[in-house]
């Protein structure tokens, strides 16, 4: 019987303040950001990312989502988004991730590269919120 031995999944973590209530965090997190990222291609053509969630729960503010297909190479990778009220009006934002190991990549490399990312997306939705209240007169 041949057996294979599995690499374990690589994984990491993220998190940002956002200077809103969680609520607010929680709407712009699921409607007011276009889903998928952009990803830079050598070849200059545009990135792609076929994602579908796997769970939600509202009243805890959090999602799972699975990259299904992409052509960025991070297919599998399951995603998650916890949100926290931090008090003061504002609200914690939690992003992790897990993937397979990714042939010809670092672990470090990728989890550097998710990380950076992510933390990009939580910037977007506080620059989001902050946006959408200076236009509010």
């Amino acid at each position: 019987m041949a057996f294979q031995a599995r690499q374990s999944k690589w994984r990491g973590s993220i998190g940002g303040l956002v200077d809103a209530p969680i609520d607010r965090v929680w709407t712009m997190a699921m409607f007011g950001l276009s889903p998928g990222f952009m990803f830079p291609q050598d070849d200059g053509e545009r990135s792609w990312i076929k994602e579908r969630l796997v769970s939600m729960d509202t009243s805890s503010h959090s999602y799972v989502y699975k990259m299904e297909a992409s052509n960025v190479g991070l297919d599998g990778s399951v995603n998650s988004l916890k949100l926290e009220d931090y008090g003061d009006d504002s609200t914690l934002v939690n992003w992790s991730f897990e993937i397979d190991p990714v042939e010809g990549a670092s672990e470090e490399s990728i989890i550097d590269y998710l990380g950076f990312l992510y933390k990009s997306c939580i910037n977007r939705i506080g620059g989001a919120i902050e946006a959408s209240s200076s236009t509010k007169v």
